[in-house]
C-alpha cells in the first residue's frame, strides 16, 4: 500500500533528524579524542597527507604508489585504534553513527525500503489508526470460542472466516463488512482483529466510533478553525485502506448524519476503499433509524454477520468478581 505524501513526509523528516542526531554525535565523539587523546589528532591528519603525496607519486608515474597508500593508511589504521584502547574507547568509537547500521539512516537497501522504514511505516499506521491499545488485546491470538454455544457458536465461527477471509483477500478483492447483533458478542473485537493484520501488512487502518466520527464531520463542516485544524484526518476518512466506524447507532441521529453518512460511504464505494461497521442495531432497526439509501448501500455492498450470544464483557467481569 503506498504511503500518502502525507504520511512519507513525517516517516522522511524521522529520518532526516535521525542522521542530524548522528552526525552531532559523531562529531562530539571526534572532539572528545582530539582532545583527550594525546597523538590521535596528528594520526587523523597524516592519512589525508599521505594520500595527497602518494596521489601525486602515482600520477607522475609509479605504478606502486597505491600498493604503498594501502600499507601506510593500514598502518595509521592500526596506530589510531591503538591509542583509541589505551584511551579505554572502543576502537569503533570514531566510525559514523548510524540508528539502522543496514541502511545507514537512509530508510532504503539497494532502491527497496529497509526494515526499519517499515517498521516505522507500522508505528505510524498504529499511531494514526485511533485503536494503538485496543490491538494489544483484540487480535487473533487471543481469539477464543469458549464464550458461544449451539447456533451463537455457529455464527460467530461463521464471522471469524468472514473476518480472516477479508483480510486474506484485502489486496485483490473489494469487501466490506457490517457486523450486528446483539451488545457483547465480539463485533468490535472481530473488527480489530481486521484492523491489526492490516496495518501489521502495511495497510493504513483508521478507527472512529460513531460518536467520534459524527463529530469529526460536523467540526468540519461547520467550525472553520477545526476545518483547518482536520482537514487531513477529514481528508483520510475517504483515502484510508480500512475505515472502521464502530458502534454505529449510538451517535444522535439526524438529516445532518444521515447525509452524512451516506455520502461518506458512497464515496468510500465508488473508491473501491473497505469499511467496516459494527452496531447492536438489527436490521430492520437500522432501516428506520436511517434513510432507505443508507440501507440499501449496507445491504448491497457489505457482507452481513450477525453476532448473537450472551454479553461477553459482562460475563467476563463477573467472573473477575469472583475472585
Amino acid at each position: 500500500m503506498p504511503l500518502t505524501n502525507t504520511q512519507y513526509d513525517i516517516i522522511l523528516r524521522d529520518y532526516e533528524n535521525r542522521q542530524l542526531k548522528n552526525r552531532h554525535e559523531a562529531e562530539q565523539r571526534a572532539a572528545y579524542v582530539y582532545d583527550h587523546v594525546p597523538g590521535y589528532r596528528e594520526l587523523d591528519e597524516s592519512v589525508a597527507a599521505v594520500s595527497v603525496s602518494q596521489g601525486k607519486k602515482y600520477l607522475a608515474g609509479d605504478e606502486q604508489a597505491m600498493e604503498e597508500l594501502k600499507l601506510l593508511i593500514s598502518e595509521l589504521s592500526f596506530k589510531k585504534a591503538r591509542l583509541l584502547k589505551e584511551a579505554g574507547l572502543p576502537e569503533d568509537y570514531l566510525k559514523p553513527v548510524h540508528t539502522c547500521p543496514d541502511c545507514r539512516d537512509t530508510g532504503y537497501i539497494d532502491g527497496q525500503k529497509c526494515h526499519c522504514f517499515k517498521q516505522a511505516m507500522i508505528s505510524l499506521l498504529y499511531e494514526q489508526s485511533n485503536i494503538r491499545e485496543m490491538l494489544q488485546h483484540d487480535n487473533f491470538q487471543s481469539l477464543s470460542y469458549e464464550y458461544y454455544e449451539g447456533e451463537d457458536l455457529s455464527r460467530f465461527k461463521k464471522a471469524v472466516i468472514t473476518c480472516q477471509n477479508f483480510i486474506k483477500n484485502f489486496n485483490s478483492d473489494y469487501h466490506n463488512l457490517f457486523f450486528y447483533g446483539t451488545v457483547g458478542t465480539g463485533k468490535t473485537f472481530l473488527s480489530n482483529c481486521a484492523a491489526k493484520e492490516l496495518i501489521e501488512s502495511g495497510h493504513s487502518v483508521i478507527y472512529f466510533s460513531a460518536a467520534g466520527l459524527f463529530d469529526l464531520l460536523s467540526r468540519y463542516s461547520f467550525d472553520y478553525k477545526s476545518k483547518e485544524d482536520e482537514r487531513e484526518r477529514y481528508a483520510d476518512l475517504y483515502q484510508c485502506d480500512l475505515l472502521i466506524v464502530d458502534d454505529l447507532g449510538t451517535e444522535l441521529t439526524n438529516q445532518f448524519v444521515a447525509s452524512r453518512l451516506f455520502s461518506l460511504l458512497n464515496q468510500r464505494h465508488m473508491g473501491k476503499k473497505a469499511t467496516v461497521i459494527s452496531t447492536n442495531l438489527s436490521l430492520e432497526e437500522l432501516r428506520d433509524r436511517y434513510s432507505d439509501r443508507i440501507f440499501s448501500r449496507i445491504t448491497s455492498h457489505y457482507e452481513l454477520c450477525k453476532l448473537t450470544g450472551p454479553d461477553i464483557r459482562m460475563y467476563k467481569k463477573r467472573l473477575s468478581n469472583r475472585k
